[in-house]
């Protein structure tokens, strides 16, 4: 009996010192793979959040090896149940789940009476295409509807790597052309007061609908009246931008962890990471075409002035471009579109943070769109990273940044 419960107790000690190593490790890690500047908002709390993120990942990882859980699978639970605070609809505001042409919705109706029809907003998930939820930015849909007194509708779309593209375009497409048809009889909507709008891989969701809407002839449905994209990831050509190096270690979004992404929306193939980073899948002539639209040339100087050196020349490997090509089509690349495209899309909110590898996307989509006479309000947030407006509302993982950037993304939908 003794010698047993040493055994137990032995054991309950060497898991112990495990799960000890294994927490040490991960915050040295931390600490050495990341590189927070000081003028990002909360820097320990931001190292905090990270360690957090890693360390679910950490978990994931064993238990996928353990074949007891995928590791997207408990990433995607832990956003949805340890991240997310499930809460009853505040005063003001109605909530409902639906469901648009099969895709599943969540409606944010304020209760006050309108004037005329009210305001309306799709809302697509950032996540880069694998994580997120209607579950995950709900605090911030309930922001923009009672803040704006707009009807919000969250879609959520189909992720990968179960579904890649163009099945979660797909998705939010349907969404929106239902809200459309639907917008004024079911839930007192102008139908040409509906935006669409998302963050990070949302915002690029946003973006090429509203391309791929630009392109339709049919007529018989409105098209949306603005684009609201948060901190948008608009193209896949170019990855050594100023804001790609300056902020290639600043968490949550890694460089690397970008092209990540982008590669699973598209096919899954991992293989081309590396080249993809080093711009190797980049014809000749297509870098000639792009560079009318694409290049730290084109942005302010003050993008360039923070540890940016120019990028070392590419060697083009045709087999890389072939497995990724799909991803320089404006559908996925809304920064690559064509002109007479992107001059039919609707006016636009681009919202960009400083330490963010997405930043420049968002500064060189608003000049885009500024050349080809589309109106466009820009807010910058100094302190702001990516994900910033997921830390609204987050108890002691809040960022004061967040609440301000949510605001003026409320302010501008109150302008529709």
């Amino acid at each position: 009996m003794a010698i047993g419960l040493a055994i137990v107790i032995i054991g309950f000690a060497a898991l112990f010192a495990a799960f000890l190593l294994l927490l040490i490790g991960l915050v040295y890690a931390e600490f050495m793979n990341t590189e927070i500047p000081r003028g990002v908002s909360n820097p320990a709390k931001l190292h905090a959040v990270h360690v957090l993120f890693v360390g679910a990942a950490v978990v994931g990882r064993i238990l996928d090896r353990l074949g007891l859980c995928q590791q997207v699978n408990f990433t995607r639970w832990f956003f949805a149940h340890v991240m997310v605070r499930k809460k009853p609809a505040p005063p003001g505001l109605h909530i409902r789940d639906l469901t648009f042409g099969g895709v599943p919705v969540r409606a944010y109706e304020p209760t006050a009476p309108s004037a005329g029809g009210r305001r309306g907003l799709l809302y697509f998930h950032g996540g880069g295409w694998v994580l997120g939820s209607i579950d995950t930015v709900d605090d911030i849909c309930r922001y923009i509807a009672k803040e704006s007194e707009t009807t919000v509708v969250s879609v959520g779309y189909r992720l990968a790597p179960e579904h890649r593209y163009p099945a979660p375009l797909d998705d939010c497409e349907v969404a929106t052309c239902h809200f459309l048809s639907v917008a004024e009889a079911e839930f007192g909507v102008d139908p040409r007061r509906v935006a669409v709008g998302g963050d990070s891989a949302g915002g690029n969701l946003a973006a090429a609908l509203c391309q791929r809407l630009a392109k339709r002839t049919d007529g018989h449905l409105s098209s949306p009246c603005a684009q609201v994209l948060i901190y948008p990831m608009l193209q896949m050509a170019d990855f050594s931008l100023p804001s790609y190096q300056q902020n290639h270690a600043v968490p949550i979004l890694f460089r690397g962890r970008a092209v990540f992404y982008c590669l699973q929306y598209l096919n899954g193939d991992m293989s081309v990471c590396r080249d993809v980073l080093e711009g190797n899948h980049i014809p000749e002539e297509l870098k000639v075409e792009y560079r009318k639209w694409l290049g730290p040339w084109l942005l302010p100087p003050e993008c360039r002035a923070r540890g940016y050196k120019e990028a070392e020349p590419s060697a083009y490997i045709g087999e890389v471009y072939h497995t990724i090509r799909a991803g320089l089509d404006p559908e996925v690349s809304p920064l690559l579109g064509e002109d007479d495209v992107v001059r039919r899309t609707p006016p636009a909110f681009v919202l960009t943070c400083e330490y963010d590898v997405l930043r420049d996307d968002g500064i060189l989509f608003r000049k885009r769109l500024v050349d080809l006479g589309v109106d466009v309000t820009w807010h910058h947030v100094p302190d702001g990273f990516h994900g910033i407006i997921n830390f609204y509302n987050r108890g002691w993982l809040s960022f004061p940044c967040a609440q301000s950037a949510l605001e003026r993304i409320a302010r501008y939908v109150e302008t529709l």
